[in-house]
């Protein structure tokens, strides 16, 4: 991930890491499914030598949901910027109220779920950050 790549997780630890306030779009009750790199990556390669007759789509991601709020107070903590504070910005029109992927057809026919759980993934991504900010 980029520092600057305009995605919320690399948003929320550049803020965190900078001592900046995390910016929160709407009142972050929405919700949304992380998967960490090593884990998609894993459903990639077993996809790739999965058997001729499965066939896509093949959803990869993590179904376990986090509301956006969540997800700032858990990179703030990780961060070690717990009292930093939550501004909340306007809300895009487009912007969905939920994401969930359904794997069950990845965990039928690849045996694949993911397995490193948020904060672990998010203890990983700061640590990155830290390195590049």
């Amino acid at each position: 991930m980029h520092p600057n790549d305009g995605r919320v997780v690399s948003n929320f630890i550049v803020q965190a890491l900078k001592g900046e306030p995390i910016t929160v779009y709407g009142d972050g009750s929405q919700t949304r499914s992380f998967c960490y790199v090593d884990d998609l990556i894993e459903g990639f390669i077993r996809l790739m030598a999965s058997a001729q007759d499965i066939t896509g789509p093949v959803n990869l991601g993590n179904p376990g949901e986090f509301t956006i709020r969540q997800l700032a107070s858990h990179i703030l903590e990780i961060a070690g910027a717990a009292d930093a504070d939550l501004i909340e910005a306007l809300l895009p029109a487009d912007d969905p109220k939920q994401r969930k992927p359904d794997i069950s057809l990845a965990r039928s026919a690849l045996g694949w779920e993911p397995a490193i759980p948020l904060e672990d993934g998010l203890r990983r991504t700061v640590d990155y950050f830290r390195q590049q900010v």
